[in-house]
């Protein structure tokens, strides 16, 4: 009995999911979303013609239209349940797949099959993140780094490089930048709390000094980009263990008294 209910109730899911794709989807998140996709696809593009600072700019570029895509839909409320599906799928191209092949251009290719394996593990990381934060409660807090700003830490750090540095590597840096990918991906899968951007209420009114500091982000990212990014990404990225390892002292301290 409790079967034939589960069956009913999914065929019932079913048509009306394809009476919602009958009468088409919203254009405007889901166009932003294609233009996410897009900056992913062409990201891997280029990472594979070695064109590495391209590719790092068109990932930060996915991250910001990310960002944009779900919050436009919310405040025009035209957020469905295509847009969600599509969006995650987006999101593994732009922040799965094109760090990866990044990273892998840029330094892990010169390590041979530990290379290509950190780099895989960096995917599967992120898959599992997308598919554990589509499935969890909507919360105040994300468990896990998210993969659009491990992404985009990953993206600024070769932009940053290859900006300043020489291209020749030793293998200790690359052993450094192997082990570095392979914590951000640790990161993404771990049950380390961050706080989430959702969080940020733009209809609400808020002090004037929050706008002043907006006003001066936007100077400083404008004087150089990559390195405020990667700066921004990295204070982010140690937010979550810096408030655990906060949390643990606190709690062990109150437990001694």
């Amino acid at each position: 009995m409790e079967n034939t209910e589960r069956e009913n109730d999914s065929s019932v899911t079913s048509l009306n999911e394809r009476r919602g794709l009958a009468r088409g989807v919203y254009l405007l998140p889901n166009l932003i979303t294609t233009g996410a996709l897009f900056s992913g696809f062409y990201a891997i593009v280029a990472a594979m013609s070695e064109s590495l600072e391209s590719a790092a700019i068109a990932i930060v570029i996915a991250g910001f239209l990310d960002a944009l895509d779900g919050r436009i839909a919310r405040l025009t409320n035209t957020q469905s349940e295509f847009g969600v599906q599509y969006d995650s799928l987006s999101d593994m191209v732009a922040f799965g797949v094109a760090p990866a092949v990044l990273m892998f251009s840029w330094v892990l290719s010169g390590l041979g099959k530990i290379g290509w394996m950190i780099a895989f593990f960096y995917m599967a990381c992120t898959a599992l993140r997308l598919a554990r934060f589509n499935t969890a409660p909507d919360n105040k807090v994300f468990f896990g780094l998210a993969s659009p700003a491990a992404a985009g830490t990953m993206a600024t750090t070769v932009w940053t490089w290859v900006d300043n540095f020489d291209p020749a590597m030793s293998i200790n840096f690359s052993v450094f930048i192997a082990v570095y990918v392979t914590v951000a991906a640790l990161l993404m899968v771990s049950n380390v709390q961050y706080y989430s951007p959702k969080n940020l209420n733009l209809k609400g009114r808020v002090p004037f000094i929050y706008m002043l500091v907006v006003v001066f982000l936007f100077v400083v990212v404008a004087i150089y980009p990559p390195g405020v990014l990667l700066f921004i990404g990295l204070i982010y990225g140690l937010s979550g263990p810096a408030q655990a390892l906060l949390r643990h002292v606190k709690n062990r301290s109150l437990s001694d008294t």
